[in-house]
C-alpha cells in the first residue's frame, strides 16, 4: 500500500504539470483550430529565464515564477501577433510549419545564450514529509497543489468573469463573436499570454526535480499533444482529465511495468482509448 500511494503522488505530480501545458495548448488551439508546436518552446523559455533570474540575479523562487510568467506572456503574446495572425487567413499547414519554425528559432536562442549543457535548478523547498510511509518531497506537494489551483483559478476565470466568456465564446462560434461584438485580435492575443504563462509556471514547477536545456519542451509538447486528442480537441476539462491519466498511467506504468518504457505508455494509451472513442473522452470538445 505504501508503494501503491507514493506512485499516487507521483501520478498527481506528472498529471498536474502535463494539465498545465495542455490547458495552454488546447486554450490556443479552440482559438486557431491549429496546433501550436512553439508551445513546448514556451515551456523551455519559461525555465531557462526562472533559472537566469534565480542564478544570474539572486531572485527567490517565486519572484523568478512570477517574472518567468511575464516574460513568457509577453513572448506568446509577440508570436501570436508576429507570426499567427498574418498567416490566420491561411490553409493550416501554414502556421503549423510556423510554429515548427518558431520552435527550432528559440531553441537555438536558448543554446545561444545558456549554451546546450544541462542545468540543475535550485529550489528553496528541499525537505521531505514522511506520512502514513509515504515518502513526500516538499517540492512535489507544492507541484500537486499550485497546479491544481491554477486549474482552478482558470476555471473560475473562463466560467465566471466576462474576460473569460470572450474566450470561450470565440472557442465556440470564432464568426458569432465577432458578430456580436467581441474583439477577436484582443481575445486571441489574452489567449496566447495565458497559454505562456500556464507554461512558464509549469516548467518553474517541474524544474528543480528535472533538467533545464534547450530541448526540454520536446517530449512535455509531444505528451500535451496526446493530452489534447485523448481528452477532446478544444476541452478544457478534457485537457485535465487526460493529463491526470497519462500521469497516473506513466507513473504506475514504470513502477509496475519498466521505466524504459514509461514514455511509450502515453502512446499507447491514446491509440487504446481512441479505438473505443475517436473523437477524444469529452467529445463536445471535439468538434
Amino acid at each position: 500500500m505504501d508503494l501503491f500511494l507514493q506512485q499516487v503522488l507521483n501520478g498527481l505530480t506528472l498529471g498536474g504539470i502535463y494539465s498545465l501545458v495542455a490547458l495552454g495548448l488546447t486554450l490556443v488551439y479552440g482559438i486557431l483550430h491549429v496546433p501550436n508546436f512553439a508551445h513546448g518552446a514556451f515551456y523551455m523559455a519559461g525555465a531557462f529565464i526562472s533559472f537566469h533570474l534565480m542564478s544570474k540575479y539572486g531572485a527567490n523562487y517565486w519572484l523568478a515564477m512570477a517574472g518567468s510568467a511575464v516574460a513568457v506572456a509577453a513572448l506568446a503574446t509577440l508570436a501570436e501577433r508576429l507570426v499567427f495572425h498574418p498567416l490566420r487567413h491561411a490553409s493550416g499547414l501554414h502556421p503549423m510549419i510556423a510554429a515548427i519554425g518558431m520552435l527550432l528559432f528559440l531553441e537555438a536562442g536558448a543554446q545561444a545564450i545558456w549554451g546546450a549543457d544541462f542545468h540543475r535548478m535550485q529550489t528553496p523547498y528541499t525537505g521531505i514529509i514522511d506520512f502514513a510511509g509515504v515518502t513526500a518531497p516538499v517540492q512535489r506537494l507544492l507541484i500537486i497543489g499550485a497546479a491544481f489551483a491554477l486549474m482552478v483559478l482558470l476555471h473560475l476565470f473562463l466560467r465566471r468573469t466576462v474576460t473569460g466568456s470572450t474566450i470561450v465564446a470565440m472557442a465556440q462560434n470564432r464568426d458569432g463573436a465577432s458578430l456580436v461584438g467581441i474583439d477577436a485580435n484582443r481575445v486571441a492575443m489574452m489567449t496566447f499570454a495565458i497559454s505562456g504563462v500556464l507554461a512558464a509556471v509549469a516548467a518553474t514547477l517541474y524544474a528543480p526535480i528535472n533538467l533545464v536545456y534547450p530541448a526540454m519542451g520536446h517530449l512535455v509538447i509531444t505528451k500535451a499533444f496526446v493530452i489534447i486528442i485523448l481528452g477532446g480537441m478544444g476541452s478544457v476539462p478534457g485537457a485535465i482529465v487526460g493529463g491526470l491519466i497519462i500521469g497516473f498511467a506513466e507513473s504506475f506504468g514504470a513502477f509496475y511495468i519498466s521505466t524504459d518504457y514509461k514514455d511509450i505508455i502515453a502512446f499507447a494509451l491514446l491509440v487504446l482509448i481512441l479505438s473505443f472513442r475517436p473523437q477524444g473522452l469529452f467529445a463536445k470538445g471535439a468538434h
